[in-house]
């Protein structure tokens, strides 16, 4: 398959000069900046000083979680009177952050707690029914789920049955019947007061241990500088940009002080698994988290035992944290040669059925696919593609699908009327799963594409590159980029920002680790250089002398040999004729 996205349509900026000058004059900072806080839609003063300036203390109040007084006077219970605690965490990062940051935060409250994470190998009984056997042999009387269960009411109704209180911290949508549980902490559920509905799983573990402590404080049960919370900020630093979270609000709050925890944690298994990806520790960003860290961790879930990765952020022997980082390593080698052997027979697929991409969404299944790997590859088709797309793998009858979407196709809505065909299904709007009998994929498989070719116009599936500002080469100044670090930290809806202009090419571009476009581009007296990854098709487009390009791109400083120079990431070229 040919990697070269379709050319994106560049959507420019609102004109709002007026408001523009209203920003810079209100918080004295560069022009630009003002411009690209105009494009990103927010709309008021005090919503501008939240995004640039807000600390811890502006998180929102746990109490304002429907349930969380009756899940913290559960917990507290069973740590008076000794009972045993189970932790039942999802099986990627998000799940295992937040199991192991529960199981430490409790730990060091002298409960008796015991984690679980289901291996993604064994055929599942149920959601937490797997988990029985261990939590009647530990004396587990509560077991508390993060980031899961919020399809899980049959399942609570078992455990009750076997005199076992559950406690449901999820972030999932609800798709069906609610959990009757003695506590569901849940920011999508119906009629939810908490006010920030992107939280990750682990973001909600974290408000949880946040509430029990300000609880265990305000009765004088231990003393305020018992617990510190700001030591378990780097799990939802980690769990959260792994999980692609929302970096607005009150996540964006957590993350930039979470990476602050990670550049300085103490956790040896982390510090060994660093190491062992190649990430300076002191210098780590989210995007060496979501490209380096997580597919590390979130191997175990695809193709190996999950529990190693909550042992990894517990772990304090050197020895054994060496050990594990090195396992995960070589998980992740396993994970890659699967998900390469399906990728070239999906890619092969789609290269040899064209009438496929002759709709508005793809839908794909075969018997011999690995599951733990579709959900990469279901993004990677959706993104390549811009369509929605569902990859299933069916194995005893049986398909694991996994969905991933484009904005203007929300994916719930689409599956809740295709219901009664799934075993089960859940998820978000724009990553979703669902389980289903091979009989079923057919029909499910039409009123899918259906659904997208009825909803979907030709405009929405071609790709689009949201620009922030108009910047000259002779705006890109170290006092810009400085200016620009009050963006940080980068991730899911909260990009670098991308900016444009129009400059000429000097002489023609080289092409530099195979598939990447060194560019050598001038405006004015000034020359800078631009690398645009993945563009080298481009090269024999951009041979000829003199050409006039537009350009949209992220500035960055480019160090080596200890001196530092601006350069462009060119994010799309366009010749102007």
């Amino acid at each position: 398959m040919d990697t070269s996205e379709s050319e994106p349509v560049w959507i420019y900026p609102k004109d709002e000069p007026t408001w523009v000058e209203e920003i810079r004059n209100e918080f004295n900072i560069h022009p630009i900046t003002a411009q690209i806080l105009a494009s990103r839609g927010l709309g008021s003063l005090g919503e501008i000083h939240h995004f640039l300036y807000a600390l811890l203390p502006d998180l929102y109040d746990p109490r304002k979680f429907i349930d969380m007084q009756k899940a913290v006077r559960r917990v507290v219970r069973a740590i008076d009177k000794g009972e045993g605690i189970l932790i039942y965490g999802d099986n990627d990062v998000d799940g295992m952050t937040g199991a192991a940051l529960l199981s430490e935060f409790l730990k060091k409250l002298n409960a008796k707690v015991h984690y679980f994470v289901p291996k993604p190998s064994v055929k599942r009984h149920g959601l937490f029914l797997d988990a029985l056997d261990f939590a009647k042999e530990h004396e587990c009387h509560l077991m508390i789920s993060v980031d899961c269960g919020i399809s899980g009411a049959k399942e609570v109704e078992e455990l009750a049955k076997e005199s076992i209180d559950v406690i449901i911290t999820d972030h999932h949508e609800p798709t069906g019947k609610l959990p009757q549980c003695v506590a569901l902490l849940n920011p999508k559920i119906p009629g939810q007061t908490y006010p920030n509905r992107d939280l990750t799983g682990v973001g909600v573990a974290f408000k949880f241990a946040h509430a029990v402590t300000n609880y265990l404080v305000s009765k004088k049960i231990i003393p305020p500088k018992k617990i510190d919370l700001k030591v378990y900020l780097d799990l939802v630093a980690l769990g959260t940009i792994a999980d692609m979270g929302v970096l607005l609000d009150e996540n964006r709050i957590l993350v930039r002080y979470g990476l602050k925890q990670l550049r300085k944690t103490k956790r040896v298994g982390l510090i060994k698994l660093f190491s062992v990806c190649g990430v300076d520790r002191s210098e780590i960003t989210p995007t060496d988290i979501a490209s380096r860290i997580a597919p590390r961790m979130n191997s175990l879930g695809r193709v190996a035992d999950p529990t190693k990765g909550v042992e990894l952020l517990l772990v304090r022997d050197e020895k054994k944290a060496e050990e594990l980082a090195s396992e995960l390593d070589l998980f992740n080698i396993e994970r890659q040669k699967i998900e390469q052997l399906v990728s070239i027979e999906i890619d092969a697929q789609l290269e040899r059925s064209k009438e496929l991409l002759c709709n508005r969404a793809i839908v794909l299944s075969a018997n011999d696919w690995h599951p733990g790997v579709i959900p990469i590859i279901a993004a990677r088709i959706a993104k390549h593609y811009n369509r929605p797309t569902v990859i299933i793998a069916i194995a005893d009858g049986v398909g694991k699908g996994s969905i991933r979407t484009i904005r203007e196709f929300p994916l719930l809505p689409v599956l809740k009327k295709s219901s009664e065909l799934f075993l089960n299904y859940g998820g978000h709007d724009y990553a979703a799963g669902l389980t289903i009998k091979e009989e079923n994929i057919e029909k499910f498989t039409k009123r899918f594409i259906h659904a997208a070719n009825s909803a979907l116009h030709e405009k929405d599936i071609v790709s689009k590159l949201y620009l922030d500002a108009s910047a000259d080469f002779k705006d890109l100044t170290y006092d810009l980029l400085a200016s620009l670090e009050l963006f940080e930290p980068y991730g899911n809806e909260n990009p670098p920002p991308l900016l444009y202009c129009t400059a000429k090419q000097t002489w023609p571009p080289k092409v530099i680790g195979g598939s990447h476009l060194k560019l050598y581009l001038e405006q004015g007296d000034r020359m800078l250089e631009g690398i645009a990854f993945g563009m080298a098709s481009k090269r024999q487009a951009l041979r000829k002398k003199d050409l006039t390009l537009k350009i949209a791109y992220t500035p960055q400083v480019n160090r080596f040999h200890n001196k530092s120079s601006i350069q462009l990431l060119v994010r799309d070229i366009q010749v102007v004729s």
